[in-house]
């Protein structure tokens, strides 16, 4: 069982036909979902075989229901205080595979606590997974900084480049000083941005060029490229499970087709 800690919200992803035709329409491919880099971990998780449970904060609205339904639906065992408020909604502009750019309402998300958290959440936890998200915002920072001090192996995702540098680039260096994960994923501009982690596992995530690790870089699997969303999320969950070849293959799962979701 591995334990994720972060957000669970609704994905919208946009694939555009082409740019965008001011005050009038441009052809587009939706797809919409349960979303969250957590989410997105704990769901490929539960896709490639293993359990996971994702604790996050969700809201008592429409949106919240349906992602809940959905999670559990996949398996996963969704656990978490219900707020007063709006579900996140994350809209994702995908390039035809090749990247894709985030809009981002976190909604509730950031609003789990310390004192929220219940020691039967991490019953049967070998392993934390935390994305970065979970650490750059108040309260949720205090929430998995408890979490971090409950489970024997940790793993981090540095997420987001522009949260990084919004939270500070030392200062988080210092945060990871501080909880000394045992494996760090991140995209390369992640990974060039926060720079080595003494006594963590860098894993870095190349995209169409694969992953590097310890130095070594590892070629991506074969595949026609769609949606880029939630490709480094089944890379993780896979890495997680299987080492890397079982990672690169979930990632390969995950760009074929639209949505972050299996």
């Amino acid at each position: 069982m591995i334990c994720v800690l972060g957000d669970a919200h609704l994905d919208v992803i946009v694939s555009l036909a082409g740019p965008v035709a001011p005050e009038t329409d441009t052809p587009a491919a939706t797809s919409v979902g349960a979303g969250g880099q957590a989410a997105n971990v704990a769901a490929w998780i539960t896709a490639l075989g293993g359990r996971a449970r994702l604790i996050a904060a969700q809201a008592a609205d429409p949106a919240g229901r349906t992602v809940a339904d959905e999670l559990a639906g996949r398996g996963v065992e969704l656990t978490g205080p219900v707020f007063t408020g709006r579900t996140g909604v994350v809209v994702s502009l995908s390039d035809g595979g090749r990247s894709r750019s985030m809009l981002t309402d976190r909604g509730v998300g950031p609003q789990l606590q310390a004192s929220d958290l219940k020691e039967e959440w991490f019953a049967g936890c070998t392993r934390l997974h935390l994305p970065a998200y979970s650490l750059l915002r108040e309260p949720v920072q205090g929430a998995a900084l408890a979490a971090a001090q409950r489970l024997p192996q940790l793993s981090v995702d540095l997420s987001s480049t522009s949260a990084l540098r919004d939270y500070g680039v030392e200062r988080f260096r210092d945060l990871l000083a501080r909880l000394r994960p045992e494996i760090v994923f991140g995209t390369e501009a992640e990974a060039d941005l926060v720079g080595e982690v003494p006594g963590s596992e860098m894993v870095v995530k190349l995209g169409p060029r694969g992953v590097r690790v310890n130095g070594v870089t590892h070629a991506a699997a074969p595949v026609t490229a769609v949606d880029a969303t939630g490709a480094g999320d089944a890379f993780a969950a896979g890495y997680l499970l299987g080492g890397v070849g079982f990672g690169l293959d979930a990632a390969a799962r995950a760009v074929a087709r639209m949505g972050a979701m299996p």
